[in-house]
């Protein structure tokens, strides 16, 4: 039981990063955004996040140092994209490369430090529930966070009136500026949204996850968030499923290398992106659903009448 318990909880901290991040990404291309730049996004958010820590001797100002770093990181996405109307999917790439060399070179003085771990908040009684206590109710700020924006999103884009004109900029972004939507500033803010949650999702990772600095520490995991949007369809509690789903892949590897399992560690190692190739080839296979769910305008430019 105890072990259970361990592995429960590794993998609910091994999924935050990875649901967030999603979360952030599916309100972007739900506007009709494309941004491959979750990588970039998120490693800021680990080394700012780390940083504002350090300094301050606060998480809690990490947090919101991840927020703000991912977010404003995301505004040199939009700036080309939105404004400048260059290619989304190599201004995306070009984010992610950016936000490594970038991250690697404000970190170089962080390295080695120790990290100012974010303390688990505890709901006494609940928390003393076996198993699921400790797991649910014995958790950080960003796993609550993290739940939260998975009602709060799929309470936003299907029931609210905002959400439907974001629904609809991804639907068909011509129609929308015909109806009197301002389709340019909704996509800026649905992209900073997506940046501020990338950022979250790195805060989580330096702050929680491993709390210290490493170069490169997000690992890939901006890419599996995007296959995992795709994977859920576009649908918030659906993100949350498969968010865990990988979650539990990356620390079943852990666990199998642990246990001397005679499979090279290399591969081992690789099982999270090869779970992620496996679930973009089943999802070909059921295209005619993809399809339907798919915003249509997804990663096209967007130029309003002069």
């Amino acid at each position: 039981m105890d072990m259970f318990q361990a592995i429960l909880l590794t993998v609910i901290t091994a999924a935050t990063p990875l649901v967030i991040a999603a979360l952030g990404e599916l309100v972007t291309e739900r506007a009709g955004v494309l941004n491959l730049g979750v990588e970039g996004m998120m490693i800021m958010g680990a080394v700012c996040a780390f940083a504002a820590a350090h300094i301050t001797g606060s998480p809690y100002i990490g947090i919101v140092a991840g927020i703000a770093s991912g977010a404003v990181f995301s505004l040199l996405f939009g700036f080309l994209t939105l404004t400048l109307v260059t290619n989304q999917v190599a201004t995306g790439l070009a984010l992610t490369i950016l936000g490594l060399g970038v991250s690697g070179m404000l970190g170089e003085s962080f390295v080695g430090l120790p990290g100012v771990k974010l303390p688990p908040i505890v709901f006494p009684v609940l928390s003393e529930i076996p198993v699921i206590g400790p797991a649910l109710f014995r958790q950080d700020l960003i796993f609550y966070m993290s739940i939260a924006l998975v009602i709060g999103i799929g309470w936003f884009l299907f029931k609210s009136r905002t959400g439907l004109k974001i629904r609809a900029i991804g639907d068909n972004h011509g129609s929308a500026h015909a109806l009197g939507i301002n389709v340019i500033r909704t996509r800026y803010l649905a992209v900073m949204f997506g940046g501020a949650c990338a950022g979250l999702a790195g805060a989580q990772l330096s702050l929680v996850y491993t709390p210290q600095w490493v170069e490169n520490m997000s690992a890939g995991r901006g890419w599996i968030a995007l296959a995992l949007v795709v994977f859920a369809s576009w649908r918030p509690w659906r993100v949350l499923a498969g968010g865990y789903l990988f979650g539990a892949v990356t620390i079943g590897q852990l666990h199998a290398q642990a246990l001397g399992i005679g499979v090279p560690s290399q591969l081992l190692s690789a099982m999270p992106y090869i779970a992620t190739i496996v679930v973009l080839i089943i999802i070909s296979h059921n295209r005619r659903t993809t399809l339907i769910n798919t915003p249509a305008s997804l990663g096209k430019p967007f130029v309003p009448d002069r």
